[in-house]
């Protein structure tokens, strides 16, 4: 069947085995001092171990493979304890899989898994059921996973209005002047990295800003604080294709067209660590070194980090 799957670039791997943990499916091995996919069945597609990897040599294809199997990864997870169950049943649900939940569910049922604070890493037949239903087990789900994968986990930033303080509920009753509208800093057409062309006039010598695509969305002052004066491409170091040629455009952008410096807006989800690695590597691919700035932001719009890389 066709449907995405992780892809391991051996050249650039170099068997440091970052992804080993973050991969709780156990899709994933050091193999003769590579990381190696051993089989189709253990890979949900999902990209736990994306932004794991400090080199970029992970990424996801759509290819013909094995359909993922639920019950033979669990297989494989009960003999690793109850934290490593915790975090699959985590990942499954961050992602919606709620039917593969199901299954993982099933199974703890079905085999009497014990997952009591107490239980022993490996389980036993004799071992008590703590998950009697898919309500019991889901109790058992921490509501904000450790799972890496933030960049598809589910969340809800709107206060919950019992939390909400009365008096700011009264304010808000009131009559107030709408704000004026933020004047835009975008000086150019089109701003997707597949659509610039890197010797466009608007390159020439000036600062450039590569920005994951949802930066602009999280930060309500994105266009005054990172991009006034700034020249623009967007792009998505996890969904975007073709990759290779974004690394031949930003070498130009910065051996032709001679930009000034690069700064390099990410969110903080472990995915967006592939534009700045895309950065480092069209530095060094374009021979010419320029200054690059790394910025990581919070889901919530406010900047993390800044530091030159």
């Amino acid at each position: 069947m066709l449907r995405k799957i992780i892809q391991i670039d051996e050249e650039k791997c170099n068997g440091c085995g970052l992804c080993i943990p973050n991969c709780h499916e156990g899709a994933l091995q050091i193999i003769d001092d590579k990381a190696r996919l051993i089989s189709d069945l253990f890979c949900d597609g999902l990209g736990a171990c994306l932004g794991h990897c400090p080199e970029g040599a992970i990424e996801i294809i759509e290819r013909e493979a094995a359909p993922y199997n639920e019950t033979i990864v669990m297989e494989t997870i009960v003999k690793q304890g109850r934290n490593t169950i915790l975090a699959h049943l985590e990942h499954l649900r961050d992602h919606n899989e709620h039917e593969f939940l199901k299954e993982a569910v099933a199974y703890i049922k079905k085999h009497e898994i014990d997952m009591s604070p107490e239980a022993e890493i490996k389980p036993t037949i004799a071992s008590k059921v703590v998950f009697p239903n898919m309500k019991e087990a889901l109790n058992h789900v921490k509501p904000e996973s450790s799972c890496g994968c933030g960049s598809s986990k589910t969340m809800d930033f709107r206060i919950d209005l019992d939390q909400v303080n009365t008096s700011v509920v009264a304010a808000s009753a009131s009559a107030v002047a709408p704000a004026p509208a933020a004047q835009s800093e975008l000086r150019q057409w089109p701003v997707q990295l597949h659509l610039v062309n890197p010797n466009a006039s608007y390159f020439q010598g000036t600062d450039v800003v590569l920005a994951a695509d949802c930066v602009a969305f999280a930060m309500g002052d994105f266009h005054e604080r990172l991009l006034k004066n700034k020249s623009l491409a967007i792009a998505c170091p996890k969904l975007d294709t073709n990759k290779e040629v974004y690394l031949d455009k930003l070498s130009t952008m910065i051996s032709d067209s001679k930009i000034s410096t690069l700064t390099v807006p990410i969110m903080e989800v472990p995915c967006c660590g592939g534009l700045i690695q895309m950065a480092k590597a069209a530095v060094e691919q374009s021979g010419r070194n320029i200054p690059v700035k790394k910025i990581v932001v919070g889901i919530k719009g406010d900047i993390l980090s800044e530091e030159w890389v």
